[in-house]
């Protein structure tokens, strides 16, 4: 049975390799015929046979070497995608330490999908450990104020504290339950705002009586530090979300106040330059350390420990602030100075409207 399979295999070749040269002479056939006609010979039908039959064996060659070149590269190339399978099936299960080094060279002709690869494992793993880390932040910010609770819970069951000491555990314990419902309004705010489906309510307003009206909210704040409020604005109508922006100016503004020392300075400007409306929110307070200053908007970051003994903070309400902004198409700067103050400038469009269409 096996030879008669063998016999079977010879033949089928055989024909195969007839028909595939066949088909190469009549290729030869009509390339012959064009060159007869353009030299004006036209050889005996015996030496064109001839001459057909040799051709179509050189064509048939040429393409069976073409072929078996091929197979080979795909040969090669095997372990390449292998390695490029086992890529891709270590960042499914959540390993994204991931790299193709040695087929990370220019000539490889696969160059921008390993790059696309390597690339994707790194952005994965980042945003990974950005998730750990958040879930650290929030579980320091929310466990911190319910030790305290439960500390001065347990000290209130003490029948001998005086009626003092009693109320002053009662007003830490309200302190920490407004901390709490202010972290949770804070992190329920920004995954609202983090939905690409987020409506904007877009209303036309004038900016610069909004802002007015944010830093006479703030009066007790500042007159409390003796604070200079320097104000310059110009009238500037705006069509944006009103609410949004209006959470924008009462974090800076309550930020500005916060890390401001006694007797500081504060300059609020307004301005209009071409399409857009500058703010800008300066404080002479305690400034910003330069390696903190690209790390401010991150989510739960807070700066170094000089500001962290002035006032606590969640450090949500800078991210808050950044993702408002460039909901309304706009941008933030900040420039800051320890010791010298900070300096925050937000450029947003007079009409979001065309910036979405």
């Amino acid at each position: 049975m096996k030879k008669f399979f063998e016999i079977i295999k010879f033949v089928f070749i055989n024909l195969f390799l007839i028909c595939f040269v066949a088909i190469f002479s009549v290729i030869a056939y009509f390339i012959t015929k064009t060159i007869y006609a353009k030299i004006l010979w036209q050889p005996q039908e015996l030496v064109s046979q001839i001459i057909n039959f040799i051709l179509g064996i050189i064509l048939a060659g040429i393409t069976i070497r073409l072929l078996s070149s091929l197979l080979i590269k795909d040969r090669h190339e095997h372990p390449f995608w292998k390695e490029v399978i086992n890529a891709i099936n270590s960042i499914s299960k959540g390993n994204f330490n991931v790299r193709l080094e040695k087929y990370n060279n220019h000539n490889h002709p696969f160059i921008e999908l390993i790059d696309g690869i390597n690339n994707m494992a790194a952005n994965l793993k980042a945003m990974e450990e950005m998730r750990q880390e958040f879930i650290s932040n929030v579980s320091h910010e929310i466990g911190s104020p319910l030790t305290s609770i439960r500390g001065f819970a347990r000290a209130l069951k003490n029948e001998n504290l005086s009626i003092e000491q009693r109320n002053h555990y009662l007003d830490i314990i309200e302190n920490e339950c407004i901390r709490l419902s202010k972290l949770s309004e804070n992190l329920l705010r920004l995954t609202i705002l983090d939905s690409e489906q987020y409506p904007l309510h877009l209303t036309t307003y004038r900016l610069d009586k909004q802002i007015q009206l944010t830093i006479l909210e703030f009066e007790p704040q500042w007159s409390e530090k003796d604070l200079d409020i320097s104000v310059f604005m110009e009238e500037i109508t705006i069509t944006a979300d009103k609410d949004l922006l209006k959470q924008v100016w009462q974090n800076l503004l309550d930020n500005a106040i916060k890390f401001s020392f006694k007797g500081g300075v504060i300059k609020i400007q307004l301005h209009k330059k071409e399409t857009f409306a500058i703010v800008t929110i300066a404080d002479t307070g305690i400034g910003i350390s330069e390696k903190d200053l690209p790390r401010i908007f991150e989510r739960f970051f807070k700066a170094d420990k000089s500001r962290n003994r002035v006032v606590s903070g969640s450090g949500l309400g800078l991210s808050i602030v950044k993702k408002i902004v460039e909901l309304h198409h706009g941008e933030i700067l900040v420039r800051s100075q320890v010791g010298k103050g900070t300096e925050f400038t937000i450029m947003l469009p007079l009409n979001i409207k065309e910036c979405t269409k």
